[in-house]
């Protein structure tokens, strides 16, 4: 049986404590805080208040964690940006230990131009993830690399190249973002799912918009509920972390529609996984 949780950043606009009221209220297991999430983020990173936070809702321990993303990259060709972000991300795992998180997602990067990754590029992800791998012997914290959106400048879209970077690095793991994979084709989940299952510690769960986007509900969608289907199936275990961007809806979400709105994707998953 699979662990049900969700991004915080579905909550992006409330306050830590909030965020996690409402998504126990919503019934799911647990969260993957996002260390970004912006209550969290612009005030310096108060990690007593999130440790106050998870002590206050055990129901939802243990939780996974989110390194930094959004404006930095690990493979950057400024040496600059690349260290600024590797250390970002090494923190992040640290911060995982200190608060008992079962996992850390982190991005792989990509190339600093809109052109296919070359050699050099390849050179710095192989220092980088050799650098995640040091901290992750120290903390004993799972590390899960996430496939990223088919892009001409991403690494890790296909599954090919993820099953080749896990089978070099057997300490690490796989979050799979099904709506990444989704934007190749559904023959390519297939393809993740028969390389990389048993590497598969954490699942972003998405479907695909009408403008080819991920990050809309899965309950209504036959693709997305055919993957977790599929996964369901092949006995995945592990955690499902429903990843939904707020600013797809025609108006504002209030809290309470945030949270009947999760109520609904968790029917959708027990149904998929029971």
């Amino acid at each position: 049986m699979g662990c049900f949780a969700v991004s915080t950043m579905f909550f992006h606009e409330y306050t830590c404590d909030q965020i996690f009221d409402y998504i126990s209220e919503s019934g799911l297991d647990s969260l993957e805080f996002w260390v970004e999430t912006p209550h969290f983020w612009v005030r310096g990173c108060p990690e007593d208040e999130i440790s106050g936070c998870i002590a206050g809702h055990p129901e939802l321990s243990p939780i996974t964690v989110h390194a930094p993303s959004l404006d930095l990259n690990p493979c950057s060709i400024n040496p600059r940006v690349a260290e600024i972000s590797v250390e970002y991300t090494i923190e992040a795992i640290r911060m995982a230990e200190r608060i008992g998180a079962a996992v850390v997602t982190v991005h792989p990067g990509r190339r600093t131009a809109k052109r296919e990754p070359s050699a050099p590029d390849y050179k710095r992800f192989e220092t980088y993830v050799a650098r995640l791998e040091e901290v992750a012997e120290e903390t004993g914290v799972k590390v899960a690399i996430e496939n990223m959106e088919p892009r001409i400048n991403t690494l890790l879209a296909t599954a090919e190249d993820v099953a080749e970077v896990l089978e070099r690095e057997p300490w690490l793991w796989l979050t799979f973002d099904m709506g990444h994979a989704m934007m190749n084709s559904q023959a390519e989940v297939g393809r993740f799912l028969d390389l990389c299952i048993e590497r598969i510690v954490n699942v972003h769960v998405s479907a695909l918009g009408g403008n080819g986007r991920p990050h809309h509900p899965i309950h209504d969608d036959p693709d997305a509920l055919g993957v977790l289907a599929d996964l369901a199936d092949r006995g995945y275990p592990g955690l499902l972390t429903l990843e939904i961007d707020d600013m797809i809806f025609p108006a504002a979400l209030s809290a309470e529609e945030k949270i009947v709105l999760l109520s609904r994707e968790l029917v959708a998953l027990k149904e998929a996984f029971f």
